[in-house]
């Protein structure tokens, strides 16, 4: 590892500061990771939904990531909104050399409803980019997209779990069920053993950005050094956290606290 653990985000943008870059960035310096960006999509959005996206050009992608890969130390990366076939062709091209943990949320569709990757890449991701990973972060509508199948219990996640490692080749699948009834439980599988991680369900729509910040904290653990098993563990206190003392700003769905950690210090 570093001198400092540093973590890179490959990912879409939010001016609204909830989700995609921001959220990564706020979640890194939040966990005391050194944070670094490569900008895949620029978006307007906010906590209603999704106005426009204009994608960065392929050879402004291909810099952003050769400043990075030929300069400074990474640890452990993620990758976001990736929008389009290309540009997953680029940079799984590019992140190969990255021996290092790389951790997928695999973004298609935002909190608001709006759809984040063209169709046909979806398939793409499944088949090419999924195998590269050390952990894939879907909610149940992207398992149920990755397995095509659909998904609507703890057992049928735990199938999917399997089917995302031992068929499809990811490294690990962390399937989050905060879609489900009753108390919010995401499972991981690792090709060996199941974890479950449950905790009692938080009353509040200001959910915007949670998947973003949940894999970042996942990734910035990571890139100190922890066990796959002791970063989703962090990470979902600190998710859980996030939601429990979110913002009521906006007029849709309100963003997650990336200090809540330092809120419930207060408390104490």
């Amino acid at each position: 590892m570093s001198q400092v653990a540093c973590a890179l985000t490959i990912a879409g943008t939010d001016p609204s500061g909830g989700a995609g870059i921001q959220a990564d960035l706020k979640t890194f310096q939040e966990l005391k990771s050194y944070g670094m960006s490569v900008i895949t999509s620029v978006v307007a959005q906010n906590t209603t939904g999704v106005g426009a996206i204009h994608h960065v050009p392929l050879d402004i992608i291909k810099e952003q990531l050769d400043s990075v890969l030929s300069d400074m130390p990474i640890d452990a990366f993620k990758t976001g909104m990736i929008a389009n076939i290309d540009m997953m062709k680029l940079i799984a091209e590019k992140i190969t050399s990255i021996q290092k943990p790389y951790i997928m949320d695999p973004v298609m569709v935002a909190t608001s409803g709006d759809a984040l990757i063209e169709e046909k890449a979806r398939d793409y991701l499944r088949e090419n980019l999924l195998p590269l990973t050390t952990l894939v972060t879907p909610n149940l509508s992207e398992a149920a997209f990755l397995i095509e199948e659909k998904i609507t219990n703890i057992d049928e996640m735990k199938q999917a779990a399997v089917k995302i490692v031992d068929d499809l080749g990811a490294g690990a699948v962390l399937i989050k069920g905060g879609h489900l009834e009753g108390e919010a439980t995401d499972v991981l599988y690792d090709g060996d053993s199941f974890h479950s991680f449950t905790v009692k369900r938080i009353p509040t729509k200001n959910t915007h950005g949670t998947g973003c910040t949940y894999s970042a904290a996942i990734t910035a653990y990571l890139s100190q050094g922890m066990t796959l098993y002791q970063a989703v563990e962090k990470a979902k206190h600190f998710v859980t956290a996030a939601i429990k003392y979110s913002f009521p700003l906006g007029s849709g769905n309100g963003p997650t606290n990336h200090f809540a950690l330092r809120e419930e210090e207060t408390v104490k």
